[in-house]
C-alpha cells in the first residue's frame, strides 16, 4: 500500500440536503424512480426486513446516470460546446454519453482495456467516442485528463465531484420517500461518490441511520484508508466487480466517508459469485459484481442484520453474458447441482455403455462426454472419459460415487 499524509485529505465541501434536492428536481423526467421492494427470501433468511433498491433497472442499467447528468446540467453552454471528457469502468460512461447526448454535446470516454464488450457497445451506442486506454480505471484515468487537457474540453470525475455526488444522493431521498426508520443503508463503494451522497442525504433526514459501505476484497483501498484514517493506494485491483474495480483511495472521498459512514466491510470473490447467482435464480434480477457486493455482504455475514430493517443498494445490472456464465456454472458446481467426474475404463467395446448404464441407474443426467484413448497418462488398453453430469445435490453425488465405487470403477472429481 501507498500512504499518503493525513495533511492531503481535503477539507470536505459544503455538499447539503438542499443541493440533493435540486439534483432531483433536475432529474424529473429523465432518470427513473426504480423499484424499492421488499426481498421476501432473503428477509426470512436472514430474519429481517431487507428492501432492495433495483438500480440495475435504471436506464443505462445503473445508478451513474443521476450524477453525470445532475454534472452536465450545471455546465454552461461553452463547456458543453467544447465536449466532456471522462473515465469509467463502464457505468459513468453510459450515464454521462446518454447525458452529453440530450445536451447535444460530443462525449469522449476513456476504459480500461479489458472492459466488458457489452459496457462499451452501451457507450457507442449513446453516441460517444470510446478509447480503450490503461489497465485498470486509474490509468484510464490518467489518459482522460491529460487529454481533457490538451484539448481544452471539461473533465466529469465519475465520483469526486459535488455536483455527481449530489446527483447520486438522489437515491436515499426516493428510499426515505418510503422508509424513513430504517436501520441501515448498504452501499457498495468504488471510488465513493454513491455512497457519500446516500449518507449526506440520509443523514440529514435521519441521523440514526447506519450507512454501510461494501467493498470486493480484491479492491479494497478505501477500507483500508477508512480504518487507518489515512489515504492507503493499492499497488493493484483484480475484481469480478469491475464497477467498482478503483485502485486509488481519493482524499477528497475519504473525507467524506470518514465524516458520515459508520462502517466498510469486504466480501471475497466467490461470495461476490454466490451473490449474483442467487439474485438471478432466487430474486429474477440481472446483476453485475459491483452490484451484488451488498447482497454478498448480508449471506456471508459481514454485516448483522437481523431483526433490522435494511435497504441495500443494487447499483448496477451491466454484466458481461460471458462472465454470468461462468458465475453461472462455477455456482451449479459449488451447490452440489453438477459434477464433473475423469473416470478410467477399459477401451473395448460397450465399456461406455456400462458407465452411461450405471449413470442412468444413478439417476444423473449427462450434459457432457469426452472419451480420451491416447493420452500418455494411460497404461495400454485403458481410455479417460470425461462426463459432466446435473445432480440433485450432496447426497446425490455422494450415492453417483458409491455406485462408480460399488463397480470398480477408478475415477477422481475435477
Amino acid at each position: 500500500m501507498d500512504k499518503i499524509a493525513p495533511n492531503t485529505i481535503k477539507r470536505i465541501p459544503m455538499i447539503t440536503l438542499n443541493d440533493i434536492k435540486q439534483a432531483k428536481e433536475k432529474l424529473e423526467g429523465v432518470s427513473q424512480k426504480t423499484p424499492f421492494t421488499l426481498a421476501t427470501i432473503l428477509s426470512k433468511e436472514l430474519n429481517s426486513q431487507i428492501y432492495v433498491k433495483k438500480e440495475n433497472l435504471q436506464l443505462t442499467g445503473s445508478f451513474k446516470i443521476r450524477g453525470a447528468y445532475n454534472k452536465l446540467s450545471q455546465l454552461s453552454q461553452i463547456q458543453r460546446d467544447k465536449g466532456v471528457v471522462a473515465a469509467s469502468a463502464g457505468n459513468h460512461a453510459q450515464g454521462l454519453a446518454y447525458s452529453a447526448q440530450h445536451f447535444k454535446c460530443d462525449a469522449t470516454i476513456f476504459m480500461p482495456e479489458a472492459t466488458p464488450l457489452t459496457k462499451v457497445s452501451g457507450v457507442k451506442s449513446y453516441g460517444a467516442q470510446v478509447i480503450l486506454k490503461g489497465a485498470n480505471y486509474d490509468e484510464s484515468y490518467a489518459h482522460a485528463t491529460t487529454f481533457a487537457k490538451e484539448y481544452e474540453k471539461e473533465f466529469i470525475h465519475p465520483f469526486a465531484d459535488d455536483a455527481v455526488i449530489a446527483g447520486q444522493g438522489t437515491i436515499a431521498l426516493e428510499i426515505l420517500e418510503e422508509y424513513q426508520d430504517l436501520d441501515m443503508i448498504i452501499v457498495p463503494i468504488g471510488g465513493g461518490g454513491l455512497i457519500s451522497g446516500i449518507a449526506i442525504a440520509a443523514k440529514a433526514i435521519n441521523p440514526n441511520i447506519k450507512i454501510i459501505g461494501v467493498q470486493a476484497s480484491g479492491a479494497n483501498a478505501m477500507k483500508t484508508s477508512f480504518e487507518m484514517q489515512i489515504v492507503s493506494n493499492s499497488k493493484s485491483v483484480k475484481t469480478i466487480a469491475d464497477g467498482i474495480a478503483v485502485r486509488d483511495a481519493t482524499p477528497m472521498m475519504l473525507a467524506y466517508i470518514l465524516e458520515y459512514v459508520d462502517e466498510i466491510v469486504e466480501v471475497e470473490e466467490q461470495e461476490i459469485a454466490n451473490a449474483i447467482l442467487f439474485l438471478l435464480e432466487r430474486q429474477k434480477l440481472v446483476v453485475e459484481g459491483a452490484g451484488a457486493v451488498a447482497i454478498a455482504a448480508m449471506m456471508h455475514q459481514k454485516i448483522d442484520v437481523e431483526d433490522k430493517k435494511v435497504a441495500t443498494i443494487i447499483s448496477g445490472g451491466n454484466i458481461d453474458v460471458t462472465m454470468l456464465s461462468l458465475i453461472i456454472e462455477k455456482g451449479l458446481v459449488k451447490s452440489n447441482r453438477k459434477m464433473k467426474l475423469l473416470v478410467t475404463l477399459m477401451d473395448k467395446p460397450g465399456a461406455l455403455m456400462q458407465i452411461t448404464s450405471i449413470l442412468k441407474d444413478s439417476d444423473a443426467n449427462i450434459v457432457q462426454i469426452d472419451y480420451d484413448r491416447n493420452s500418455v497418462k494411460l497404461d495400454f488398453g485403458e481410455a479417460h472419459v470425461t462426463i459432466a453430469l446435473e445432480t440433485k445435490g450432496k447426497e446425490h453425488q455422494n450415492t453417483i460415487r458409491e455406485n462408480l465405487k460399488h463397480n470398480g470403477y477408478r475415477f477422481k472429481q475435477i
